[in-house]
């Protein structure tokens, strides 16, 4: 499981909204990943996510997406722990 700490004015970043530039991209490439990359090399599938995490402005550590490329590659259930920060 990972975590990443959103600040509450950018939490539509991770939001599954069709009008969010940010965060249903990044699911929607890690949904297409994980059908298509599972059994591959977590070397082949970090810096994929690396890129859709970039394009996302989302900001996974290198942990993270080793994380996230482990799960793609054996097929795991991922879980990504949101702490929402600020007032």
């Amino acid at each position: 499981m990972g975590e990443i700490s959103v600040d509450r004015r950018h939490l539509d970043r991770l939001l599954a909204d069709p009008a969010s530039a940010y965060g249903h991209p990044y699911q929607q490439a890690f949904a297409e990943l994980a059908l298509s990359h599972r059994g591959r090399p977590v070397a082949t599938i970090v810096p994929l996510l690396r890129a859709a995490a970039e394009r996302a402005l989302l900001g996974f550590t290198a942990a993270d997406l080793a994380d996230q490329a482990e799960a793609i590659s054996s097929g795991a259930p991922y879980e990504l722990r949101i702490r929402v920060t600020g007032r």
